[in-house]
């Protein structure tokens, strides 16, 4: 384990939250998780029930965002409780767990990027449109994004395996990714991915942004729509991009306000794991005319039946 995980799990210990603080944080993170994966499930079930989204690649990606969305914010939300609860696990629940919200973590900057180049084909390239984004592509799209995601976690795994005894995998620890995979090469891994994810998914929201920006100039509802849409999605990538830049914030925080290290580890888990998730029913929800009307007929139907 790196001297910096050993730091953090010293901290934490140390200063750890009164009971009835423990308690409210755990209350609102619960609270929001619970709503938030409420509204996703309706999004599903609105994707769900109509063939209409089967055939168009854009609905097939935001579907595919929804539920990795549900599937990150649930592990993450476990993991938070645990740390307040059980504290300490066994080293093979906890690799599992966190495998887990990592591919659901780096899958989504990865969708957003891909949803991005969706809305420039739309756009910018209307006439072929149709034979570049088909529904089976999408579905061998979303296949390579949890293949890139498993790439660059899976060697945690590996290394760790290699590298540590078998008792190691018996033992209890604190759960985090550095805990569970302590090797020091895994950091160093890790922050040359993360550099790769963010110049490459940037370079993709900037380019399909600008040349989008450009086509709206000819005053195309269409085109300005999806200008606004890739903002959206901007905004959401730079929560979601967020993550790769925790581990250098979190050591920010430790030696600026290591007394009250405890509230900024909660801050920064609501700003980057939690509001993100807030965003994709705003953009496809509530702005998207065609699952907005589809989605009001699913709540006005479930409020009439109760």
């Amino acid at each position: 384990m790196n001297v910096s995980s050993v730091t953090n799990v010293t901290v934490v210990i140390e200063y750890r939250d009164s009971f009835a603080k423990a308690v409210a944080k755990n209350v609102i993170v619960v609270v929001l998780s619970i709503s938030l994966n409420y509204i996703h499930v309706g999004l599903i079930h609105t994707f769900r029930k109509h063939q209409i989204f089967y055939m168009n690649p854009r609905y097939i990606l935001f579907f595919h965002l929804v539920v990795n969305d549900m599937i990150q914010m649930t592990l993450t939300v476990l993991l938070f409780i645990i740390s307040y609860t059980i504290h300490k696990i066994n080293v093979s629940v906890c690799s599992v767990l966190m495998l887990l919200a990592l591919f659901a973590t780096e899958n989504t900057p990865l969708n957003l990027a891909c949803m991005a180049v969706e809305c420039y084909i739309a756009i910018c390239m209307p006439l072929h449109h149709v034979q570049i984004c088909t529904v089976r592509r999408t579905l061998v799209l979303i296949g390579l994004i949890w293949i890139t995601s498993m790439l660059s976690v899976l060697p945690d795994l590996f290394i760790t395996l290699a590298t540590e005894p078998l008792d190691f995998f018996g033992s209890r620890v604190f759960c985090l990714r550095e805990t569970a995979f302590p090797n020091p090469h895994i950091i160093k891994k890790r922050d040359v991915t993360y550099v790769m994810y963010l110049v490459i998914v940037w370079l993709v929201i900037f380019y399909t942004y600008f040349r989008i920006l450009f086509t709206a100039k000819a005053a195309s509802k269409d085109a300005k729509k999806a200008r606004n849409t890739i903002v959206l999605h901007g905004f959401q990538l730079l929560l979601c991009m967020a993550t790769y830049a925790e581990p250098l914030l979190m050591t920010a925080l430790l030696q600026w306000f290591p007394k009250t290290f405890s509230d900024s580890l909660f801050t920064c888990y609501i700003i980057i794991h939690i509001l993100p998730r807030a965003i994709s029913p705003i953009i496809y929800g509530v702005r998207d005319k065609a699952f907005r009307k589809y989605l009001k007929t699913y709540l006005l139907c479930k409020v009439s039946t109760q």
